[in-house]
């Protein structure tokens, strides 16, 4: 399959420091308005696209096994279609949030302090007592 696809550059040639899940948030919520999308986005249909785009991030790993952290072996086109993938998966999330009326960072890092709570360090298999000793 060919991927190469002209795409102009989000930033007007500039490069870009970071992006925000706010600005993700309204990029999607423009492309789906202007598109007359918004009848469709509903709660039940953005978690069953979402569901779809975890299930084609799954193919590209189905039958490799394990693979090594920065994907060494892995052609730039392969990342590249990881990327798309990966992105897509991301920008149905934000979406399903903004329309579910959740604010997706406040929730995720709320939830990172829970685990933390949860599973607290000293308490995990794995825990590296050297550390604390230095």
């Amino acid at each position: 399959m060919d991927r190469e696809i002209e795409v102009p550059n989000p930033n007007n040639g500039q490069p870009c420091k970071s992006v925000t899940l706010e600005v993700l948030k309204g990029k999607m919520a423009d492309f789906a308005k202007e598109r007359d999308w918004d009848q469709f986005h509903s709660p039940r249909n953005l978690l069953l696209a979402l569901v779809g785009e975890v299930g084609e991030l799954s193919e590209i790993f189905q039958w490799k096994g394990e693979v090594p952290k920065g994907l060494p072996d892995w052609k730039e086109e392969d990342k590249l279609h990881l990327g798309e993938e990966l992105s897509d998966v991301l920008l149905y999330l934000v979406r399903l949030a903004d329309i579910c009326g959740v604010d997706l960072g406040k929730a995720a890092l709320r939830k990172v302090e829970l685990n933390a709570i949860k599973y607290p360090v000293k308490q995990c298999d794995g825990y590296n007592t050297a550390e604390q000793d230095e």
